[in-house]
């Protein structure tokens, strides 16, 4: 590994020269408090930025253990120090001057969600964060004293305020840790108590806009009707009041173009996401192979479509009982019919061909699909319904 020193020497000799010569800087240095690694040199002031990297030590960091040693702890951590290295980077953009993006200094910018974030990550109490910079340039050529500002000016002070215990407001740290255990603690009850879900009372949930995550200003702040209304002890807040969703049927409503049906598409196994994970139980979708996700749709789920895809020549029973050799625990397509109440359509003369109100067919659907699956999960992307056991 190479010293700061040397960086510094190497980036002024290259100084005016064509902007691809700064891929010579493409390495490890050690600086006072954490190693900097420059990991990707962009070819182009106007291309996308560089990587860059920086790690801090377990000895110099001081981050309690307990912060870090289980995973939603951890996971809570990082995400606070990916905040505060974003805050303290935003005071230098584009500070150093430059065409294209010069100056730039960038990380994955954090949204509501608390998640694990390859942007920053905590092991063993070491801390790694990844971010983007901009190296200046006066068209394509080389401004190595911009350059130095970000390297050795503006980076150590954002590492500064942002990597190290002592200098955080440790009282705030302690709470984002406390805040984790106490949705840990949440999300264990849902799975006791077979809820899918928990809306705090006192929660704002309407947004300034569908492009905005601001909650909006004004709003009635939600309480959970009395027949739905759960209590739970947290282990720092205390007693909390809210709305329980039990498992069961969920709706879920919006204007067209809102991705209802790409929700239910993702769930189902039908769509692939582009980042990220969806859970299913204990089962992470982004992880199965297609063989996988098609044992997974058969075994767990009935997917209605949206324009039904009945086979037109085959009569109301025949298409439930269709599919049916599948499926592991198949319900009898007898009582099925019964509860239906459509013995009209058993015979061959009445087939699908035939006029069958909308209704009856949405029902046809739902138990075909219930028969399957033998009521785990059914999904109606038509209604925009889950049923689910």
């Amino acid at each position: 590994m190479k010293s700061a020193a040397e960086l510094e020497k190497n980036l002024m000799s290259i100084n005016r020269r064509s902007y691809p010569a700064y891929k010579d800087l493409r390495g490890s240095y050690q600086f006072q408090g954490y190693q900097l690694n420059i990991d990707h040199v962009q070819g182009d002031p106007f291309a996308s930025p560089s990587k860059l990297s920086i790690q801090v030590k377990k000895i110099q960091a001081r981050f309690p253990e307990e912060y870090y040693k289980e995973e939603h702890r951890r996971i809570a951590l990082q995400d606070y120090l990916a905040r505060q290295f974003g805050k303290a980077v935003s005071k230098f953009i584009f500070q150093a001057k430059g065409s294209g993006k010069s100056g730039l200094i960038g990380i994955s910018r954090c949204g509501q969600e608390v998640l694990d974030r390859t942007a920053f990550e905590i092991k063993d109490g070491d801390l790694l964060v990844r971010f983007e910079v901009g190296f200046p340039a006066n068209g394509r050529t080389i401004n190595a004293f911009e350059l130095r500002k970000i390297l050795f000016e503006y980076l150590p002070e954002i590492a500064d305020r942002s990597l190290y215990y002592k200098n955080l407001n440790q009282q705030e740290v302690k709470k984002c840790i406390e805040l984790a255990e106490d949705q840990h603690y949440i999300r264990r009850e849902l799975t006791k108590r077979r809820l899918i879900a928990f809306v705090a009372n006192g929660s704002i949930l309407p947004r300034e806009s569908g492009v905005s995550q601001k909650p909006m200003k004004g709003a009635i702040a939600f309480e959970a009707p009395e027949s739905m209304e759960v209590e739970m002890e947290l282990p720092h807040r205390g007693k909390i009041k809210g709305m329980g969703i039990p498992e069961g049927i969920t709706l879920i409503v919006g204007g067209g173009y809102h991705g209802k049906s790409t929700l239910l598409n993702l769930i189902g196994g039908i769509e692939h996401i582009d980042g990220g994970h969806i859970l299913v139980g204990d089962t992470d979708l982004s992880k199965l192979s297609r063989k996988e996700l098609a044992l997974y749709r058969r075994n767990t789920l009935g997917f209605i479509f949206q324009f039904y895809h009945l086979v037109p020549n085959l009569t109301v029973k025949e298409n439930i009982e269709s599919g049916a050799y599948l499926s592991k625990n198949p319900i009898s397509v007898e009582e099925l019919m019964e509860t239906l109440s459509a013995p009209a359509f058993n015979n061959r003369s009445t087939s699908c061909n035939s006029f069958i109100p909308p209704p009856t067919v949405k029902g046809m659907l739902i138990f075909a699909a219930i028969r399957f699956t033998n009521s785990v999960n059914v999904f109606l992307p038509s209604w925009l319904a889950v049923i689910s056991r």
